[in-house]
Parts: structure tokens; C-alpha cells; sequence
């Protein structure tokens, strides 16, 4: 498929490039789609970068202008891969109605993930992770989707899709590939109870911002097992990323969000990442943009430290552990890797149907969870995923 159709060349008199160069910038090191040149020849790309300017679906009027404004900031900082290679693909045409974009970053997302190449977007609106949801269908993949946001985003109106109901329409789309949601910092104060007991019924795992913050350790494996991770800019400090038309006085600091951006870069189960939402219309002397800009290049520095350690066969790379927990059947199995030290539980199912599920039978956890179950508990996250594949 020609992907080159839905997009659009950037427009460097948009974006602010150094002139200082020579010194292994982003400007220099990305193969960029420009006005001037021809499409990328995306064979050897293992990250490409794409723009999708529309903000029709939110309220949140002016982010249709944050991707060139992110890039102004992200293409002066340094590169210090030679691991990685990066193309941005420029911007996804704005269709005629909304829907059109859905299509056309659908269909992009969906031929990068065929050819192993991970999507990184920025938005407009976070209604766009509905489209790259909807890539995965394409290719037939169960997945996964975390979110980090001081909301669930389930809206009100079942017909309406928007940056505030996108959540409802991937739970009712059909046929349904979402495996588990992760909400990551959601907000007790802007959640309604009636939404908080449909996450429980679904068994979706929902995390609040303090517990979040005090342990940002245990984010890891969250993201870990995700395919998808949203970022609405909502979820950081109005302190310290003003770019949003309604200040959030509480949220995560920059660095926390560079770290768990660093999280996602280095999970190899990762494929498409989002950075939504950001206005540049409120944003004070480009302080938002810029840390998006400084998120994407910690996304990329965890992606240039990814391990290939998935657990998907046996392998001598692991060190098993077997648990036995009072009044319960099976040993309960844990994995840790000998190239990274990180964990993984293994869910069973004797369903004949699980075999669809098979990846989702590994279940990235820490060595709390460990802990929990030398101490003769279920894990959380196992008894969650248990649920789902009964």
C-alpha cells in the first residue's frame, strides 16, 4: 500500500531548525518527508513519526497546530542513537469530515505495524486513539491500551465519538479486539462512581494519581503490557504544561512523565504511542511543546534500550519460579529475565479459545507481585487477566 497518499510533506518554514549543525541533531539524523523531497523509503525505519493536525472531535480548540509546534522543540535536541532509525512521514491529510482522518491514520498506523515500525503520533485530539485502535484490526491483534489521563474518557453519548468518549465507542466497537485497558493517574475527583464500577466489572485496571506518584516503579509494568499508550496532556501539572484551555492544578511533574515515556520505548510489546491534546494557543514561551518534544526523545532513548525479552517460548533467558498458594490448585509461575531483571507472570487457561490469547498469557508484573504471592495472595494482575481468559 502506498501510504504516501494520506500524507503530507512537512512544511519547514513551519518548524524552527538550528543552524548550529553537524552536532548529531534529531533535524539531522530523522529522514523527513519535506516539500522538496520524496516520500522515505521506510525498508530499514524502525520509528516513524506522524503529525495528525485535527482537533474536530475535542473541545479543545487550537491543538490542531501542536505537531509542527512539537517538532519546532524536538528536532533541535541530540541524538545519541546509532541503533535507531527514525523517519517522519509529515502530517496525515485533514479529510473532509473527521471520519476521514480516523481512515487515514488508520490505514497508515496499520502498514507500519505490518512492517514492524513503530507509530509515533501526535495529535489533535485524543479521540485519535480510536483510529489507532482501529489499525490493529486491520491486522488482526488482540491488544492492549494504556492511558495516562486524570479521566476515563467514557462520555455520555454512546453516537457521539470526541476526545472525551473515545474510551466507550473502542469498548462497543465490533468486532471487539481490546483485551485490557490501563488507566494510568486517573483523578478520584473528576470520576463518577457509576464509571469507576463499570472499569472494575470489565476488570480493567484503573490507577490513581497518588498511588501512581508514590510508586512510579510499578508504572513499568503497566506499560509493559501495553500495545497502545495515550498521552492526554490533562494528565501533567498546569505548572508545568500550560497548554490546555482547563488548568489541572494537580498531575505528574515533566520527569515522571519522561520516565514513564522511557518505560514505553523500552517495552518490546509496544508498537504506537500518542502525545494528544496539547494547544498551543495557551502554552507559555513553547514550555508544553517542549516537553512533549523531551517525552518523545525518552520514548526513543528507551526504544534504543529494548531487549527483545518477551517471553513468548521457553527459553534459557528466564528464571522460573513456581509458587504454591494456600487452598489454590496450581502453582502460580513467575519469570524473571536474566538479560533486564524484569518479571512476568504466566496466566493458564485450559479454554481451547485461550490459544487467541496466548501473548496475553504473559503478564508483566514486579517483584512485588512476587512478594504478594510468597505471602499466599493472588496478585492483582493475575487474578485480573484469569477473569478474562475464563
Amino acid at each position: 500500500m502506498d501510504i504516501s497518499t494520506y500524507l503530507e510533506p512537512l512544511n519547514i518554514e513551519k518548524i524552527q531548525l538550528s543552524d548550529d549543525t553537524g552536532r548529531h541533531r534529531l533535524s539531522e539524523v530523522v529522514e523527513m518527508y519535506k516539500e522538496e523531497t520524496s516520500f522515505p523509503d521506510l525498508e530499514n525505519i524502525d520509528v516513524a513519526i506522524i503529525g495528525v493536525g485535527d482537533d474536530r472531535a475535542t473541545l479543545n480548540k487550537g491543538c490542531d497546530n501542536a505537531p509542527d509546534e512539537v517538532r519546532n522543540w524536538f528536532y533541535n535536541l541530540f541524538s545519541h542513537w546509532n541503533n535507531v532509525n527514525i523517519a517522519d512521514i509529515g502530517n496525515i491529510k485533514k479529510g473532509h469530515r473527521i471520519d476521514d482522518t480516523y481512515f487515514a491514520l488508520k490505514e497508515v498506523v496499520s502498514e507500519l505495524l505490518k512492517n514492524n515500525i513503530v507509530a509515533l503520533i501526535i495529535g489533535g485530539g485524543q479521540d485519535l486513539t480510536y483510529a489507532n485502535y482501529l489499525a490493529y484490526e486491520n491486522i488482526g491483534r488482540i491488544i492492549n491500551i494504556a492511558s495516562v489521563d486524570p479521566v476515563f474518557d467514557l462520555g455520555h453519548d454512546e453516537h457521539e465519538l470526541n476526545s472525551k468518549s473515545y474510551l466507550s465507542h473502542i469498548i462497543l466497537h465490533q468486532p471487539n479486539f481490546l483485551f485490557n485497558f490501563t488507566n494510568i493517574g486517573y483523578q478520584t475527583y473528576f470520576v463518577d462512581q457509576d464509571s469507576l464500577v463499570l472499569m472494575k466489572n470489565l476488570y480493567f485496571d484503573t490507577n490513581r494519581l497518588g498511588n501512581v506518584k508514590a510508586d512510579m516503579e510499578e508504572v513499568e509494568p503497566m506499560v509493559r503490557d501495553s500495545d497502545i499508550l495515550s498521552i492526554d496532556i490533562s494528565c501533567i501539572k498546569h505548572g508545568e504544561a500550560s497548554a490546555i484551555d482547563k488548568p489541572m492544578p494537580n498531575g505528574f511533574t515533566g520527569e515522571e512523565m519522561c520516565r514513564i515515556c522511557r518505560y514505553a520505548g523500552m517495552s518490546d510489546k509496544l508498537t504506537s504511542i500518542g502525545f494528544y491534546e496539547l494547544n498551543p494557543a495557551f502554552d507559555n514561551n513553547g514550555e508544553s511543546a517542549h516537553l512533549y518534544a523531551q517525552m518523545m526523545w525518552y520514548f526513543l532513548d528507551g526504544f534504543s534500550n529494548r531487549k527483545n525479552d518477551f517471553p513468548e517460548n521457553d527459553s534459557n533467558d528466564y528464571v522460573k519460579f513456581n509458587v504454591q498458594i494456600d487452598d489454590f490448585e496450581e502453582d502460580l509461575v513467575f519469570l524473571k529475565s536474566k538479560k533486564t531483571n524484569r518479571w512476568w507472570m504466566i496466566v493458564s487457561s485450559k479454554d481451547i479459545v485461550s490459544q487467541k490469547y496466548r501473548r496475553h498469557q504473559y503478564v508483566p508484573c514486579s517483584y512485588d507481585d512476587y512478594q504478594t504471592a510468597l505471602n499466599h495472595e493472588l496478585p492483582d494482575r493475575w487474578w485480573k487477566v484469569q477473569q478474562k481468559l475464563m
